[in-house]
C-alpha cells in the first residue's frame, strides 16, 4: 500500500478540552524527540473505514526499545510511564498519580506474536490529530493485530470485516501472507467469514489468495497430525478461554512455543490480570487498548 493522507477523523468534538491538550503535548514531544511511533486503535479505524466511534484512550505502536526513552522525555512534563505489561504494553498518564486519562503503548502483542518492528514502519500513511502531523498504523498491521482478538468479552472480526469492505483490493496480499506465516487458519477464518458477511463483495478479495489457502488446508486435511499433535494454539486467541486445555488437559500453552516471545512468567501475569479486570457490562478494561 503506498503512504497517502488519511482520512483522518477531528477528535477536537470528541474528547475534553485538558484530555485533548494531553494528546497533543505526547505527540509533539514524541515527534520532537525523533521517536518513531504509529497510531493505530480507533483512530486508525476511522481513518480506513470511515467508521468512527468514542474512544477512552489514544493507541500508539512503538518499538520495545523506545519505552524508556519516552518514559524519559515524559517525566518533565508531568507524565508518568507504566510498564503495564513487559511483554507487550505500557501507558502515559497524565500526571503523576494513576488517573482514568492515559496513552497506550503497544510494542508487542498480547499474544506475544508480533513485535512491533521495522516492517511496521514502511510506507505508513500519514495524518493529523489534534493539528499534529502523525503516521498512522497500515491496513495490513491493523488487520494482523486484530485477527487474533477473541476474547469472550472482545472480538475483533467486525473491524477486520469492515477494513477489508473499503480496502481489500488495495492490500499488499503477498506481504499479509508472508506476516501471517504458520497461522494462516487464522487468517482463512476471518476471509471466509467476510465472505458471509457481505455475499456480494468476496471478489474483492483476490481469488489467488482464498485458492492459495483453501489449498494449504487440502493439504494438510490429507496429511493430518504432526509435531504440534499436543499443542492448544487456543491461548494465542483468547487468554482465558482455553485454560482449562492447558492447566487440566495437559495441552502445551501455544503461548509457550518458539512462535511467541512471551516467557512463562508473562504468561502467569497476564492470566492472573484477568480476575482483576472483569468489567462491567459494555465498559472496556482498564489495561485493554481501545481499539
Amino acid at each position: 500500500m503506498s503512504p497517502v493522507t488519511a482520512l483522518a477523523p477531528s477528535l477536537e468534538k470528541e474528547i475534553e478540552p485538558g484530555v485533548a491538550d494531553f494528546y497533543r503535548q505526547t505527540l509533539r514531544a514524541l515527534n520532537g524527540a525523533g521517536i518513531r511511533f504509529l497510531v493505530g486503535g480507533a483512530f486508525a479505524q476511522a481513518c480506513y473505514t470511515g467508521i468512527r466511534r468514542s474512544t477512552k484512550d489514544l493507541d500508539l505502536f512503538i518499538c520495545r526499545d523506545d519505552c524508556e526513552r519516552i518514559a524519559q522525555l515524559m517525566a518533565p512534563l508531568g507524565c508518568r510511564t507504566e510498564t503495564t505489561f513487559p511483554h507487550w504494553l505500557a501507558k502515559i498518564y497524565q500526571g503523576p498519580e494513576q488517573g482514568p486519562e492515559f496513552i497506550d503503548l503497544i510494542f508487542n502483542s498480547g499474544n506475544g506474536l508480533m513485535p512491533v518492528d521495522d516492517r511496521w514502519f514502511r510506507d505508513n500513511c500519514t495524518a493529523e490529530i489534534l493539528g499534529v502531523p502523525v503516521r498512522v498504523a497500515n491496513i495490513e498491521d491493523c488487520l494482523l493485530s486484530k485477527a487474533f482478538i477473541m476474547e469472550r468479552e472482545r472480538y475483533d472480526g467486525g473491524d477486520i470485516a469492515h477494513l477489508l469492505q473499503v480496502n481489500a483490493q488495495r492490500l499488499d496480499w503477498h506481504s499479509l501472507l508472508e506476516r501471517f506465516g504458520g497461522h494462516w487458519r487464522v487468517l482463512l477464518a476471518h476471509l471466509a467469514l467476510f465472505g458471509y458477511i457481505y455475499p456480494g463483495e468476496r471478489d474483492h478479495v483476490p481469488a489467488w489468495v482464498m485458492l492459495e489457502l483453501t489449498e494449504r488446508l487440502a493439504r494438510e486435511t490429507q496429511a493430518p497430525g504432526g509435531p504440534d499433535a499436543h499443542v492448544c494454539a487456543g491461548t494465542l486467541l483468547s487468554r482465558e478461554q482455553y485454560l482449562h486445555d492447558v492447566e487440566r488437559l495437559g495441552y502445551v500453552d501455544g503461548r509457550l512455543t518458539p512462535v511467541s516471545t512471551m516467557t512463562a512468567e508473562d504468561v502467569a501475569v497476564w492470566t492472573e490480570a484477568i480476575a482483576a479486570r472483569q468489567p462491567h457490562a459494555g465498559t472496556k478494561k482498564p489495561d485493554e487498548p481501545g481499539g
